[in-house]
């Protein structure tokens, strides 16, 4: 009985992958609702984030520091947070902290809707309630995540310099200059196009936990801990996976 259950929920997944992607295509796009969306998703995380990049790049640095001192290579430490901040610490950052604010809010917004069937409404008087809501939603996370990767990748390598500055009174040029030196098109491209995946995923969990949320209250608050709890796993799994496959294209 369980393995039925689950193979109908893999089936009511791939069935609403599919509708996202058949409403994505279809004419007429709601281009307004994505824009909306899509500032929505940058004001609603954008301290947040400048907040956690700044501070994450402040303790990287510092914490890095001793350990390259001991081997007479503080010179490298430019080098090396760059190399993090731009493959993994940037867009990891991002992404959790995006799947924890948009993930829930996504789930409990449509749940709401769902559960007070303002939805069932919306799709009796004809008005692509699919469209409208969820991909509108899916479409946004997706666009917005790459650029917010980009500003906290720059937050990051901002408070990496201000430590460095503090401690080997580093000039703003020479620290970029080395920064960028070791940053390769495949680490920018990767981390853009992995940033590209964190952001869909948000939207889609999100999106599918609320649409889908049933038993009242009690199913909205599930649908936004689902959204939180899976993006989250899905973040990090897909972390893994493009860390894996973006090393056969490493030259070492």
């Amino acid at each position: 009985m369980k393995f039925k259950k689950l193979l109908l929920r893999i089936a009511d997944i791939y069935r609403f992958i599919a509708n996202v992607f058949k409403e994505l295509f279809t004419s007429p796009l709601e281009g307004k609702e994505i824009f909306r969306q899509a500032y929505f998703v940058g004001n609603r995380s954008l301290f947040l984030i400048t907040f956690t990049s700044f501070l994450a790049g402040v303790v990287f640095t510092k914490q890095s520091r001793p350990s390259l001192s001991s081997f007479g290579a503080e010179s490298w430490l430019p080098s090396l947070v760059s190399q993090a901040v731009v493959r993994s610490l940037g867009p990891l950052i991002t992404g959790l902290i995006c799947a924890g604010k948009l993930g829930s809010n996504i789930g409990a917004e449509l749940g709401s809707m769902r559960v007070t069937e303002q939805i069932d409404a919306m799709e009796v008087s004809g008005t692509r309630p699919f469209s409208y809501l969820v991909v509108s939603r899916i479409a946004a996370t997706t666009v917005a995540l790459p650029l917010l990767v980009v500003y906290a990748d720059i937050m990051a390598l901002l408070g990496s310099y201000l430590m460095v500055h503090v401690f080997n009174n580093t000039g703003f040029r020479l620290y970029f200059n080395e920064a960028s030196a070791v940053i390769s098109y495949l680490d920018i491209f990767s981390s853009l196009i992995k940033s590209l995946f964190f952001g869909f995923a948000i939207g889609f969990v999100g999106s599918y936990a609320g649409y889908n949320s049933e038993n009242g209250t009690t199913g909205v608050g599930k649908a936004a801990n689902i959204a939180v709890v899976v993006s989250m796993l899905l973040i990090f799994i897909i972390d893994l996976l493009s860390l894996q496959i973006v090393n056969l294209f490493r030259p070492w």
